[in-house]
């Protein structure tokens, strides 16, 4: 097996005309998809029970505006935090109304859906692999590389959520059950990965698959009321508390650049 080094550099384009449009992975990138998985589920249920919006209303508006956020995403010609996370939180809304609408409008039920999210996911990993021979995400650094990343990011959100609800209602384990369930699971692919050298690239996709129930257990967990096995807290106080943790993560990343691709590497191709 190759080093992540080597590994990194053999993947670089020699025609390579924008900087790497991702974060570094390190602990903050976790800590911020997981708060922003968590606002994905909240805000959902905000905009659609508390604003009266309904599942349609909100889906639309919520769709249009991942669609301009994506916009300025593919126009910047490097990782930009705000941008950056800004349509991550967007695209986590937008991936938990689709399998909303598709289990309460459309009456398909959790187990189908988690299954042919599943597979679509699968599906477009396998094209991207053709494509571009790698599913890394140190080289999402062209537009056509970034369309595919942006694209299995959204299928992640919609397989997460139906898996987690599939898990915590219907399967009748409870969220704070779900937490412990899909937080060891996490543990699990980080030991597997450090200790026994999993593919990095394999380790990545599956914690961030789990990361989206895990953060919508949490969610839930924390907003629901308590005769629902949650504590309570509500919707809105939940996602402002998360909105804002989110904020002040990414003003900090923003003046440090704690997560921005080393130079060197940048320098690379």
């Amino acid at each position: 097996m190759h080093s992540p080094k080597n590994w990194f550099q053999g993947e670089l384009s020699i025609d390579r005309k924008i900087l790497n449009k991702v974060p570094e992975i390190t602990v903050y990138f976790w800590i911020i998809k997981i708060l922003c998985t968590t606002v994905g589920e909240t805000a959902a249920d905000f905009l659609n029970t508390s604003l009266n919006l309904g599942l349609s209303g909100t889906t639309v508006v919520m769709g249009l505006l991942l669609v301009i956020i994506l916009f300025f995403q593919f126009r910047s010609k490097k990782y930009i935090p705000s941008i950056y996370w800004l349509a991550v939180v967007f695209i986590s809304v937008v991936g938990t109304l689709i399998t909303d609408n598709l289990t309460d409008n459309f009456g398909i039920s959790l187990v189908t859906t988690t299954v042919v999210f599943g597979v679509v996911l699968a599906i477009i990993f396998a094209i991207w692999y053709k494509v571009e021979k790698s599913l890394s995400i140190h080289t999402i650094n062209k537009m056509r590389r970034e369309g595919f990343y942006w694209l299995a990011i959204l299928f992640t959100f919609a397989l997460g959520t139906a898996a987690g609800d599939l898990t915590a209602e219907t399967l009748n384990v409870g969220y704070f059950l779900s937490i412990l369930l899909f937080g060891g699971l996490i543990a699990a692919v980080t030991i597997a990965h450090l200790r026994f050298k999993l593919n990095a690239v394999l380790s990545f996709w599956i914690a961030y698959i789990l990361t989206r129930p895990l953060g919508a257990s949490i969610g839930d967990f924390l907003s629901q009321a308590k005769e629902s096995g949650g504590l309570g807290l509500g919707t809105t106080i939940t996602s402002a508390l998360f909105l804002i943790a989110i904020t002040l993560t990414v003003v900090y990343l923003t003046a440090t650049k704690k997560d921005a691709v080393a130079k060197s590497e940048e320098a690379l191709g």
